[in-house]
């Protein structure tokens, strides 16, 4: 359905695909791959590219990612029916080949040891949340675009595609060009805590200006706490808590308890007992 309203227009108004290529900023082949349905159309959140066709096929605005949409919804009822595979070698050495040197054959041994594991699989997935969020950022500016075409050795409208593919691509179909052309020049390095799974991404700076991008897996406690209303009370009465510092606070606010509600003196005593160096050990 959404093939067959572009081509009746490109016939109705005597345009050829490369027309409607050079409008969409894509390749003539990518076109010609959408209108066989050989590729399926991409996200109409994650690109601009049904606002410049239907801009150059005269067509009410959101028609052709509305019949985009529920065509990728039936495609992706078809997909779920197989049984994802895992990743291409030659996808698996290249993002090998930017892990920090000093974890490289640790991780290595890893993913030989379980192919498409939980390790690679959380790997593989952030550096492609990482790229995608870059990506979605840049995708409508036309200098960027020119510079990662360059580093590639491509042209601008291959690049596009490339992009509007990779927007759209998952840890179970990444590709060989995917990673080529654009998540292996983007990304500088990437290093995993393997006691917290953390994860960090260097991007290049030439690319992606800004600090490395983290990514922590490890429970931690909340940074918001219920106040005690014996704390409250404590605070509130200078008389208690003259001179007590943020640390203090900090300390005393994290204490916790169970079928017991300390009131404002507990919370005094306590300070005094933080306060006295007989309390603790010298370093």
């Amino acid at each position: 359905m959404w093939a067959s309203v572009i081509k009746r227009r490109l016939e109705e108004l005597g345009f050829e695909q490369r027309d409607l290529a050079a409008a969409a900023e894509v390749t003539e082949s990518y076109i010609s791959q959408l209108l066989t349905r050989k590729k399926a159309p991409p996200a109409p959140d994650r690109t601009d590219i049904y606002a410049k066709m239907e801009g150059f096929l005269r067509l009410p605005s959101g028609q052709l990612s509305q019949l985009a949409g529920g065509q990728r919804k039936e495609e992706l009822k078809r997909k779920l029916e197989d049984a994802p595979a895992p990743l291409f070698k030659e996808v698996r050495e290249l993002i090998l080949r930017k892990c920090a040197p000093g974890k490289e054959k640790q991780i290595r041994a890893i993913f030989e040891k379980q192919p498409f594991g939980e390790l690679e699989r959380l790997v593989t997935q952030k550096l492609l949340d990482v790229g995608k969020r870059v990506a979605k950022e840049e995708l409508k500016n036309e200098n960027w675009l020119h510079l990662v075409a360059g580093l590639s050795d491509r042209s601008y409208e291959e690049m596009r595609v490339i992009i509007l593919e990779f927007l759209d691509t998952d840890i179970f179909n990444l590709s060989v060009e995917n990673c080529a052309a654009f998540l292996y020049p983007l990304i500088e390095s990437w290093d995993i805590d393997l006691a917290t799974f953390g994860v960090q991404v260097v991007l290049n700076r030439g690319l992606a200006p800004g600090h490395p991008r983290r990514f922590e897996f490890v429970e931690r406690e909340p940074d918001h706490f219920e106040e005690e209303p014996g704390f409250k009370e404590f605070l509130g009465d200078v008389s208690l808590s003259r001179g007590v510092t943020e640390e203090e606070i900090e300390f005393l606010k994290k204490l916790k308890f169970k079928g017991k509600r300390p009131n404002a003196l507990y919370y005094y005593r306590e300070l005094q007992n933080l306060r006295d160096p007989l309390h603790f050990r010298s370093s």
